[in-house]
């Protein structure tokens, strides 16, 4: 059964499990830039921007949206599981910037908005394309990688602001939805599990190859231009439960992982994973969640191509 194609859903769900790390002075931009992935140095007020930090091996540690506040002021919101080490690890790098690092989690409410229904609500606040940002009032509205036709947005507005007036939407139903954008989010259990394009993150705009180092850059350079990648994170659906950091075995090859779970949505008892697999397993046999015994994965497709590095 494949149900990917329910009936759309709309609505809006409160994100308790996000996130935000603050980033203040006049150095913030430069010492992001400097750390993350994306080019934070040509970030406008305007526009978000997605955005992986890696250890010194390529290696992500946590990903994030990341938009300006004031000039001076930038948030970043990620899963909270994540954000006490990103905020340790950032803060061990600041040294001399003029940049100062806080968990801003408890002055805001993150919500995740979807449907046609949240977009007549924003109106002219609905921003129209990938990462850019608009403002409803004193909220700030991104808008986030679609799934399928559906739009979806990320708002963030003061802690004691009202909820949308919107009908509620079940967390399960957004990660649904979530998951079938085809972007995961690094987990407390993949901590530094997977190079960025392992994750498709530069397909989703996540990575660029045009700004200066940091920390992992070489590695993640050279995993886009030398030689083909041969692991990329595809969709499945499967009967049953999964959970991030499960190994995925082949049929033909039971013993050693072919890949692993990256992130994960479930709901009446099936659940649907963006799992980082072997590209050759994917020619013959058949994948299954935690040993060949396991339940079937069966393949969904990705809301975009997956292309190899030029």
């Amino acid at each position: 059964m494949n149900t990917l194609n329910s009936n759309p859903v709309h609505g809006a769900t409160r994100l308790n499990d996000w996130g935000l790390i603050r980033a203040s002075g006049e150095d913030a931009a430069k010492f992001l830039n400097s750390q993350l992935t994306q080019d934070f140095a040509l970030l406008g007020l305007n526009e978000a921007r997605l955005a992986g930090f890696c250890s010194a091996k390529g290696r992500l540690q946590a990903t994030m949206i990341g938009w300006k506040a004031s000039e001076q002021e930038i948030l970043l919101a990620l899963p909270a599981e994540v954000l006490p080490g990103l905020l340790k690890r950032l803060t061990m790098f600041v040294l001399r910037a003029k940049c100062k690092l806080s968990d801003a989690s408890g002055e805001w409410q993150l919500w995740g908005l979807t449907g046609t229904d949240a977009e007549q609500w924003l109106g002219d606040a609905a921003p129209q394309t990938r990462w850019s940002l608009g403002q409803k009032g004193e909220a700030t509205v991104i808008r986030l990688p679609e799934s399928g036709a559906q739009a979806r947005f990320l708002m963030v507005q003061a802690k004691e602001a009202a909820d949308p007036a919107l009908n509620p939407l079940s967390p399960s139903d957004w990660q649904w939805l979530a998951l079938q954008s085809g972007l995961a989010w690094v987990r407390a259990a993949t901590h530094e599990q997977f190079v960025p394009q392992m994750l498709n993150l530069e397909l989703l705009g996540g990575v660029s190859f045009k700004k200066g180092c940091y920390p992992g850059q070489e590695v993640v350079a050279r995993s886009q231009y030398r030689g083909t990648l041969k692991r990329r994170t595809f969709l499945y659906e499967l009967e049953g439960q999964a959970l991030p950091g499960q190994e995925i075995f082949h049929s033909e090859d039971p013993g050693q992982p072919a890949g692993l779970v990256a992130d994960v949505a479930s709901k009446d008892g099936r659940s649907l994973i963006l799992a980082e697999t072997k590209i050759a397993a994917l020619a013959s046999g058949s994948l299954h969640l935690g040993s060949i015994e396991g339940p079937l994965l069966q393949p969904r497709p990705l809301p975009y191509a997956l292309t190899e590095p030029e």
